[in-house]
C-alpha cells in the first residue's frame, strides 16, 4: 500500500493518493490533475476513484476533470448536492481497494457535508484517516464558511456545535495510533491555529490540539467562532463551482486571450500587475494594482478581486505570465481574465518615493494606514495613530482615508503594502501615497506616535 501526499504551499493545500495493487484513489485533488496522472503512471496504477471530503472554498478541485479523463468514480456525501456524476459516500459506506478499505465517516462542522475517510489496512486495522477540513494538525476547520453558500447552509454556531459532536463522538474515539492526514497546513484560511506539521496521529492531537481538550459545548462553540481569519471574496464562488465541477484546467488556460504589449486596453477593466514592486514603481499603467507574484498570490488575488470582476493580467516575461495564469486558475479566476500580456508599452506611470528620514523625524505629518488583518492589529499596532483597513477591505473603504496629509501605507513585511499603495494611489490624487514597504520591520519593536 502507498499513501502519498501532494502539497501546494501557495494554498497550503494537501491532497492524497492511495495505491493498492495497481489501483489508485485520489483524495481532494487540486485544480491541475497532471501530478496525479504522473504519479499513477509512475506506479503503473489506474485511477479508479476520486473522493471529495466536501465542496472546497479555498481552491478548485479537478474531480470532474479526472472523472472525464479516466472514468474514475467520484465519491462525496449525499449532503453535498453534487451536480456532477458521483456515488454517495456516507456513514457505513466502504470503498474496497483490493484488500484494504476506505470507510466514510460523516463529520459535519467545517461544513454540513464534510466527511472523513478512515483507512483499514490489509490486516483489518484502522491505520490512517484523511480528515479534509475537519481536523488539522493543531486545529479544526473553521465553521463560518457555509452561512450563505452550498447545497446546505448553516450558521457558524450550529456548525461549531456539530464540530463539537464530530470530534468528540467520531474522531477522538479512534485508536491513538491512527495517522491523521489533513487537507491543509499552516497558512490556510480554513483554520486559525495550524501546526507547521503536515501529518499527525489521533494520540498527538488528543494531547496537543486546543480544540480536542476537555471543555463543554458552550466553551467549544465560543472558542471556535472567535478570532477566525478573514474570508476572501472568492470562497463562496469556489464552493458553488466545486459543487458543479470545473472545466479542464489546461483548456481553460489555453482559452485566455493574449495581447501584445502595445495593444490598447479597456479603461474600465482593472489591471493586475504581477511584476516585482521595484519594476512596478518605475513604470506601470495608471490605476493598475501591483499584486506581486509570490507564495500567496492566489489568496490575495481572490481577496482583492471579486469573483465576477474581469481584469487584465500583466507579467514581466512569458514564464512569469504562465505561472500567474496557472495560479489564477487554481481558484477558478482564469475566467475573469479579460486578457494576459507582458509589460504594456505605455506603462509610464511612476510611484511616489518616500523620504524616509523625513517620515521618521515627522510621522505626524502623514496619515498612516495599516493594511494588516484585524487580528494582527489587535496583537499590537506599529503606529499608534494609524487607521486600520485590512487589505481585503481596502477597495471598498478608501473613502475613510483622510486626504489632508500625504499617505503612508504599511503592513507587516511589505508585500500587502505594495498592493495597497497601488490601490489607494489609483483613487486618491490630492496627496502623495507612499509604500513604507519592508522598512516597517524597523518600527515593529515599539509603538510610534
Amino acid at each position: 500500500m502507498i499513501i502519498h501526499q501532494f502539497y501546494d504551499k501557495g494554498l497550503a493545500h494537501a491532497s492524497y493518493a492511495v495505491i493498492r495493487t495497481g489501483k489508485m484513489i485520489v483524495i481532494d485533488p487540486a485544480r491541475n490533475p497532471q501530478p496525479y496522472y504522473d504519479f499513477a503512471s509512475q506506479h503503473d496504477a489506474d485511477i479508479v476513484g476520486v473522493i471529495e471530503t466536501h465542496p472546497h472554498a479555498d481552491f478548485i478541485s479537478s474531480h470532474l476533470e479526472i472523472h472525464q479523463a479516466t472514468n474514475a468514480v467520484i465519491y462525496c456525501s449525499k449532503l453535498t448536492g453534487a451536480l456532477y456524476p458521483h456515488e454517495t459516500f456516507d456513514d457505513g459506506d466502504i470503498i474496497q481497494l483490493n484488500d484494504i478499505k476506505l470507510k466514510a465517516i460523516n463529520t459535519p462542522g467545517h461544513s454540513p457535508d464534510s466527511i472523513c475517510i478512515l483507512l483499514e489496512d490489509e490486516q483489518g486495522k484502522d491505520t490512517a484517516i484523511f480528515t479534509g477540513d475537519t481536523l488539522f494538525v493543531g486545529d479544526v476547520g473553521r465553521p463560518d464558511l457555509r452561512e450563505n453558500v452550498g447545497n446546505i447552509t448553516a450558521k457558524k454556531e450550529e456548525l461549531a456545535k456539530q464540530m463539537y459532536l464530530s470530534t468528540r463522538h467520531k474522531l477522538m474515539t479512534l485508536p491513538k495510533s491512527v495517522v491523521v492526514y489533513p487537507a491543509h497546513g499552516p497558512g490556510s484560511l480554513c483554520g486559525k491555529s495550524m501546526s507547521p506539521d503536515l501529518e499527525s496521529t489521533i494520540g498527538r492531537e488528543l494531547r496537543e490540539n486546543y480544540a480536542l481538550q476537555l471543555m463543554d459545548e458552550f466553551t467549544f462553540i465560543k472558542t471556535l467562532t472567535t478570532d477566525q481569519p478573514f474570508m476572501p471574496k472568492y470562497f463562496g464562488y469556489d464552493v458553488d463551482l466545486n459543487k458543479t465541477g470545473a472545466p479542464s484546467f489546461q483548456e481553460s488556460i489555453n482559452a485566455i486571450k493574449r495581447l501584445n504589449s502595445d495593444d490598447l486596453l479597456q479603461k474600465d477593466i482593472i489591471v493586475v500587475d504581477t511584476r516585482p514592486k521595484q519594476q512596478f514603481r518605475s513604470g506601470h499603467l495608471k490605476g493598475s494594482i501591483n499584486l506581486q507574484d509570490g507564495e500567496k498570490f492566489e489568496t490575495w488575488l481572490g481577496s482583492i478581486i471579486k469573483p465576477d470582476e474581469p481584469f487584465y493580467l500583466v507579467a514581466e516575461n512569458e514564464e512569469s505570465l504562465n505561472i500567474a495564469l496557472k495560479k489564477a486558475a487554481k481558484i477558478g479566476y482564469e475566467k475573469n481574465i479579460e486578457a494576459a500580456l507582458l509589460t504594456p508599452a505605455n506603462a509610464n506611470e511612476t510611484s511616489a518615493h518616500l523620504n524616509l528620514d523625513n517620515f521618521k523625524a515627522n510621522p505626524g505629518n502623514y496619515n498612516i494606514v495599516d493594511v494588516r488583518n484585524h487580528g494582527e492589529v489587535i496583537e499590537g499596532q506599529v503606529f499608534k495613530t494609524a487607521i486600520s483597513i485590512p487589505l481585503p477591505e481596502l477597495r471598498e473603504r478608501i473613502q475613510e482615508i483622510p486626504t489632508d496629509k500625504p499617505i503612508i501605507i504599511h503592513c507587516a513585511a511589505g508585500y500587502r503594502s505594495a498592493a495597497a499603495a497601488s490601490i489607494v494611489n489609483a483613487k486618491i490624487k490630492q496627496v502623495p501615497v507612499y509604500d513604507l514597504g519592508e522598512v516597517v520591520t524597523d518600527f515593529v519593536e515599539g509603538i510610534h506616535e
